[in-house]
């Protein structure tokens, strides 16, 4: 036969082989059909009642999600799916054991990258952003994920943000009671200032404030609020920035720009009243250690005292510091002010006063020279850089002096750029000899230390021989004593600390508090591609929100997208927002109940966070545009129950890189929402799984820019890109980086199933592993055997049998399905199909056809994991109904127990002997057996047996006398 003949017949036999067409021919079929039957669509209750629908009562449900993705313009590589291939095939199973499930889908696409390129391009934000959506759906639809796109939407839909724009007026027209530690409606704090039950702070009553003076008051007390305050901006955006998105060198965290500080009005969420909640709440959620400790540590909750220091020279002044050492009071001997601080202005005096010391004044004329001048230089620095540990301490006395009022001593007042406004008050008592920063500025401004808790290090009591502070909790008070208010000498930290707390509440100037770390949330953003704010103000400047029958309010035409700025390096740079251009869009004449008015709106937009602080409760009642969601349908879906104490999604996968911002805010929007009564979850999410990263090898040219992966060569221990040795090293995947692989290559060359089977066995799903596509193959080959296993690959006919299989295959089998369904159930998908991949090749292996019970068994149990080709040889073993509702195989514990196990007998620590027993076996029973054999009698040679060590059911160690 010719080798033309032979390749033809070889063709002809192997016709209904699974490859890559063919696999290409199955998905698509499948995928069709999934979304024509609608195979993915969740039920909700009808009208909240499961009374009239037994089957859905009867089901427990699941709602699994996917973080948000953003619709880049590159598309995805093969590190992003693993996520949603994870969640999809924990889903996929759930299904198949009873549950009714849901998990769909939807984009995050507001936000700066959309916004940027159009700036570049004159491209609209929303062309760019649909086109890369579609891209994306296209992508992830090849993957046959199992979506119920039904209720996927985009957050720039404006049916959707019309409810993001809902929450915030919510959020607008809420309070704070601290007293009930709960939201409540902001009418309902004026009618107790109306009622007098609550004083008006200043004692002024509320029916003699103008409608200013009422809204400046109110805007004291709203959870979403404007002010005017120090702001991380960064003129290379042309907007600011939250503190989570700055990163720890002080530059964005999108596009790496620097970041300064400006003073700017902004829109705030006062997420700081739910400080105590969003730490306390922690306890009852699944979620990982480690981010709960980031959580923690972000909000930074710690215990100490407020302490009043009486500026000299004007009494109606004070500086406020918070300090958790209350007990070193006695030793603080000079305060610091952050530049940015408020009090600054107020306290420099016209001249020097007598005795500022040249290393105090920075060689300035005046106090307010100094001052001004150090300002400008701290505004040019990032927190990072000013919180650094520096050699060089810098800061400029601010020619005031304040009163240390528990020793009555004069203390000089400093500004340096070391203390920030984000933290407790902005200012500090400084107490050298305890504290290193405070010790290092003491020295470089030859200001005094005093020794208040007694060292233990050997150390001389005098601080001016120390080498550095002496930072303890254990050690007793010193030095600490004055006739006209309170002694702590020879008290310990803790009781002194309970004393001064004491003294200062009963003396008027401080009292115990406690302090939080965390900021309230800026919420303004001076771009185009976000949300508009719901909010007008009047010819007076209040701030009014829209009612909801004027929202959603829609982001007008605009020809220019750039902000004003856009120098990166410019401090001083002042922004202009977009959507201020359009002076008929800005400028409108309202009725909002009091009769038509002319208004000014918010041409700030809301920063692209805000439509992920709510999306699940969209996921479960997509189309409602009466409601944000049905109360019942919420409550079905997302409500506390057993095991959930404050309710939530059930299980919530993306990355750990979200552990502050996204899920820290959406707690919040979520904890607002359940105190005014609009859902019954007080948390979004009660189980987050955070998995690890697809990596990839970087190649790097001698100038360290990345070279084509898929162009190195490797040679002689060594890689080549075009004949020049490069380097490599293990890192991201990315388009920039040029080792992306997309999952259309893969998927093009294997099939989907492939990929998917490859993403799940690479390792444990929460760790980071690299991508090899020579690898792919293995999970490629597994699918083939599976194929042959129940098709025959010449006629294309099914080949199994409906004879009982014998007891080794049963015992392989329902091994398998005990094994795999614990795996699928804990996310341990790779060792889910190294079982089934054991399963498979003892089918091969046997020989002869498979009983058609075991093949539709083994069907099943690939069904989550590669769902095209389960469907496939599901309907090929006769089956109409789609595998995807199919039930879980359940194992019979008959055959998952071995009969026999095998025991190793040693005897002086050597292996002489092998006891095929029962794994229930006693010790003492195995003991007999074991002394009994042949073999370890003759190894004994009659020597008598000093001890023996039995491990039932596997090991037995004799030691001979």
């Amino acid at each position: 036969m010719s080798e033309m003949n032979a390749a033809a017949a070889a063709e002809t036999a192997a016709a209904h082989r699974y490859t890559a067409a063919m696999a290409a021919d199955i998905e698509a079929r499948w995928q069709d059909f999934w979304d024509e039957e609608g195979t993915y669509e969740a039920p909700n209750p009808g009208n909240g009642d499961l009374s009239g629908d037994a089957e859905l009562a009867a089901k427990p449900k699941k709602f699994i999600m996917d973080m948000f993705p953003y619709p880049s313009g590159a598309g995805l590589h093969v590190g992003h799916p693993l996520g949603y291939i994870a969640t999809d095939v924990y889903a996929r199973h759930q299904r198949m054991t009873g549950h009714n499930v849901l998990h769909t889908l939807g984009f995050d696409a507001f936000g700066l990258p959309a916004e940027q390129y159009a700036v570049q391009t004159g491209t609209h934000p929303r062309t760019s952003t649909e086109a890369n959506m579609a891209n994306m759906k296209d992508q992830l639809r090849r993957l046959g994920l199992g979506h119920d796109k039904r209720r996927s939407f985009a957050t720039i839909d404006p049916e959707y943000y019309k409810w993001t724009q809902w929450i915030f007026v919510q959020i607008f027209n809420s309070w704070y009671d601290a007293d009930a530690k709960k939201a409540r409606p902001i009418a309902e704090l004026v009618a107790q200032f109306e009622s007098g039950e609550r004083a008006v702070p200043g004692g002024r009553a509320w029916a003699d404030m103008d409608a200013a003076e009422r809204a400046d008051l109110l805007s004291e007390y709203r959870l979403a609020y404007a002010s005017d305050a120090p702001v991380n901006w960064a003129p290379g955006l042309g907007t600011v920035l939250a503190n989570e998105e700055v990163t720890a060198d002080g530059r964005s965290e999108r596009g790496n720009f620097p970041v300064f500080k400006a003073k700017l009005r902004q829109w705030n969420m006062r997420i700081t009243a739910y400080s105590d909640r969003l730490i306390d709440d922690l306890d009852g959620l699944d979620w990982p250690e480690a981010i709960k400790l980031q959580q923690r540590n972000w909000i930074g909750r710690s215990e100490g005292a407020r302490v009043d220091f009486a500026v000299d020279g004007a009494a109606d002044k004070k500086i406020t510091v918070f300090t958790t050492r209350q007990d070193t009071l006695f030793g603080a001997t000079y305060m610091v002010l952050a530049p940015e601080h408020d009090l600054v202005a107020d306290i420099v005096p016209d001249a020097w006063p007598e005795g500022a010391r040249d290393a105090w004044t920075g060689g300035h004329a005046t106090p307010a020279e100094a001052v001004a001048a150090y300002r400008k230089q701290a505004a040019a620095k990032s927190d990072v850089e000013r919180q650094a540990d520096a050699k060089v301490k810098t800061g400029v006395f601010t020619g005031a002096y304040a009163t240390n009022p528990v020793s009555g001593e004069k203390v000089p007042v400093f500004i340096a750029d070391y203390v920030l406004m984000g933290y407790g008050t902005g200012a500090i008592m400084a107490v050298p000899a305890h504290d290193t920063r405070d010790f290092a500025f003491a020295r470089a401004f030859e200001l005094p230390m005093r020794c208040v808790v007694e060292p233990k290090d050997g150390r001389d009591a005098d601080p001016a021989t120390w080498n550095d502070a002496f930072a303890s909790y254990d050690g007793k008070i010193v030095n600490s004593a004055a006739a006209e208010s309170v002694s702590l000498d020879g008290l310990s930290v803790v009781d002194a600390k309970v004393r001064m707390t004491e003294w200062l509440s009963e003396n008027g100037c401080g009292e115990g508090t406690v302090n939080y770390r965390l900021r309230d949330w800026l919420f303004s953003r001076q771009r185009y591609w976000g949300e508009p704010f719901p909010i007008v103000y009047d010819e007076d400047g209040i701030a009014h929100s829209l009612p909801e029958s004027m929202l959603p309010l829609e982001l007008p035409e605009v020809e220019d997208y750039s902000p004003r700025t856009f120098d990166p390096e410019d401090a001083d740079a002042q922004p202009e927002t977009p959507l201020s251009r359009n002076q008929d869009w800005v400028n409108v004449t309202l009725d909002l109940g009091d009769g038509p008015k002319k208004y000014r709106r918010e041409t700030n937009t809301m920063p692209n966070w805000a439509g992920s602080c709510w999306y699940e409760l969209r996921y479960l009642d997509p189309h409602n545009s009466d409601k944000l969601v049905d109360p019942a349908v919420e409550q079905y879906w997302m409500g506390p129950r057993d095991g959930m104490p404050h309710g939530g999604v059930d299980l919530y996968v993306g990355g750990a890189e979200h552990a502050v911002l996204h899920l820290l805010y959406a707690r919040f929007w979520s904890k607002v929402l359940f105190d005014l009564g609009h859902v019954s979850s007080s948390e979004p999410f009660h189980k987050l799984y955070n998995q690890g990263m697809i990596q990839a090898f970087v190649y790097r040219d001698a100038r360290g820019i990345a070279v084509p992966a898929a162009e190195v060569e490797e040679r002689d221990g060594g890689f080549y890109y075009q004949g020049e040795k490069v380097s490599r090293v293990l890192g991201k995947m990315g388009k920039s980086l040029k080792n992306a692989v997309t999952p259309d290559e893969i998927s093009a060359e294997y099939g989907a199933d492939t990929l998917r089977l490859y993403e799940m066995a690479m390792g444990p799903l929460d760790v980071s592993r690299p991508w090899d596509t020579r690898a792919v193959v293995g999970q490629y080959r597994l699918l083939q055997r599976l194929w042959r296993n129940v098709v025959d690959e010449t006629t294309g006919e099914v080949t199994v049998t409906d004879t009982e299989p014998d007891e080794d295959t049963l015992r392989a089998l329902h091994k398998a399905i005990d094994g795999v369904g614990q795996d699928m159930a804990a996310m341990r998908f790779n060792t889910a199909i190294a079982k089934i991949t054991e399963l498979n090749n003892h089918l091969t292996k046997s020989g002869g056809p498979l009983s058609r019970s075991v093949a539709e068994r083994l069907v099943l149990l690939v069904a989550p994991l590669a769902p095209h080709i389960a469907e496939e040889l599901w309907r090929k073993l006769g089956h109409t109904e789609s595998v995807v509702h199919q039930d879980f195989p359940v194992a019979d514990p008959a055959y998952v127990v071995d009969e026999t196990v095998t025991c190793v007998v040693q005897v002086k620590g050597k292996v002489k002997a092998r006891l095929e027993i029962s794994p229930s076996i006693g010790d003492d029973e195995l003991e007999k057996l074991a002394l009994a054999d042949p073999a370890v009698v003759a190894a004994l040679d009659g020597a008598g047996v000093r001890k023996v060590i039995v491990r039932a059911p596997k090991l037995v160690n004799i030691v001979p006398a």
